[in-house]
């Protein structure tokens, strides 16, 4: 029997680690590893422990996990790193990110992700048109291009959901809220509340100067085009270009701040010299993106 992680011979975990020779300290429960020591102990009693276990049943006790903890039954004669459990699944409820492009939700209370979003999922999960919730939604949508287009998601099983190869990252909320940018949302329980909110000291004719604010308890993900930075706003008066822009908290004050007396386009995705000031208590995310670069800048 090849190295590999098997059921556990002695059924005191799910998984122990077959070095090839012997049985190792090693074992694993629900994704967790630590160790448990005990005798060496045949290969074929795993082997016959992996014959007698239904695949069903093999996918309800480890959550769906593939990779090198499937058994080596079910890839014989295959092996690569593709397959040796280094990219198995993250396992854990609620949302885990798998990777920095991807997050898994186990499902076990709806959701809302961003439609388009889903990559596989395993078990019975049902995906349904979310609408924006009201004729005052649909109208600032319309007005302001600023909006969230959803799907529901609810049953039982694993969601994988990603955008675009950007990097995902996960915000709990207790009782408070962020404002974000539509693009910027990946997903987020069901439970938080949301609407699309004017940047507190815009000018209701400032087009872009609209985000979506979310509020409640619950967790949200949201994307960033590349590794983002975290400016705590407390520190100094921060500044910050309208496209660089991921979120902040919602509670943070916030006024627009114009340059052109300076003569350049200091924030190179803006397609005017205005940038958002923030003060107050709270954080700002930006991200190393401005969009698409400025036509004729070097």
């Amino acid at each position: 029997m090849n190295a590999d992680w098997h059921p556990d011979p002695t059924g005191r975990h799910e998984l122990r680690y077959w070095d090839g020779s012997q049985w190792t300290e090693h074992v694993s429960d629900q994704g967790k590893q630590s160790t448990s020591p005990m005798d060496a102990a045949p290969p074929q009693h795993a082997q016959q422990a992996r014959q007698a276990q239904p695949a069903q049943q093999g996918y309800q006790q480890h959550g769906g996990q593939m990779g090198g903890q499937m058994g080596g039954d079910m890839f014989a004669g295959i092996s690569g790193d593709l397959i040796d459990g280094r990219f198995a699944e993250v396992q854990g409820s609620g949302p885990q990110l798998q990777n920095a492009k991807m997050l898994r939700v186990r499902v076990t209370e709806p959701f809302m992700a961003q439609q388009g979003s889903m990559v596989a999922y395993q078990g019975n999960v049902t995906f349904a048109y979310q609408s924006a919730g009201g004729v005052g939604k649909v109208l600032k949508r319309a007005l302001t291009s600023e909006g969230l287009s959803l799907m529901r998601v609810e049953g039982q099983g694993d969601v994988f959901i990603a955008d675009t190869n950007k990097n995902v990252h996960i915000l709990q909320l207790n009782s408070s809220g962020i404002s974000a940018s539509a693009k910027s949302i990946l997903a987020f329980s069901a439970s938080l509340q949301w609407d699309v909110e004017r940047v507190k000291g815009a000018s209701m004719l400032a087009g872009g100067l609209f985000n979506t604010t979310i509020r409640g308890t619950g967790w949200v993900a949201i994307v960033t085009d590349g590794e983002p930075v975290v400016l705590n706003a407390a520190e100094a008066p921060t500044f910050a270009d309208t496209d660089a822009i991921v979120a902040w908290s919602a509670d943070l004050q916030t006024t627009l701040k114009s340059t052109m007396s300076a003569g350049a386009l200091i924030g190179r995705g803006s397609g005017e010299a205005v940038q958002v000031s923030f003060q107050g208590r709270g954080f700002v995310i930006v991200q190393p993106s401005e969009g698409y670069p400025v036509p004729g800048s070097a």
